[in-house]
């Protein structure tokens, strides 16, 4: 068998690409991605990144939650949130409590082995207060909804 042949009807004209997409399409295509582009370079402009005021999330201060843990009732793994506690020092906090008892006042978080007075001041800021005895009955001889401002002054 022999190849074919062109015919004359081929030959006369001249070949021509075929695009990968119609034209239609192409000019969509850019309309789109210009759009997009102004569309972000008016963001830019717009949150004040032509003065440098943009922020990079690398450079931004860190956040700190602030929250409060009762000695007396957190477990190891609510006592290692604190900062510059880690589970070792946790742990024995827990143990200590489960041994002696509770704690009656934050200075007595110094029984427990590695926790000086530079660590109990650090931690202070983070610990509930821990109300004494005399506190707990103050506290419930008011009515619901009272505070100590509307108790009568003692005498």
């Amino acid at each position: 068998m022999r190849p074919t042949q062109p015919t004359s009807q081929n030959s006369d004209r001249p070949r021509q690409p075929r695009l990968a997409m119609h034209p239609r399409v192409q000019s969509s295509l850019f309309a789109l991605v210009g759009c997009s582009l102004v569309l972000s370079w008016s963001y830019w402009l717009i949150e004040g990144g032509h003065r440098g005021e943009l922020i990079e999330i690398d450079r931004a201060d860190p956040l700190e939650a602030q929250f409060q843990v009762d000695i007396n009732k957190a477990q190891w793994p609510e006592l290692i949130q604190l900062p510059g506690l880690g589970e070792t020092l946790a742990r024995r906090m827990v143990s200590d409590r489960l041994q002696n008892g509770e704690f009656r006042s934050l200075e007595d978080l110094r029984r427990v082995n590695g926790i000086g007075v530079k660590t109990l001041d650090r931690l202070r800021p983070y610990l509930l207060p821990i109300l004494q005895d005399t506190d707990w009955a103050a506290a419930e001889s008011l009515p619901v909804g009272s505070s100590d401002q509307d108790r009568p002054p003692d005498g």
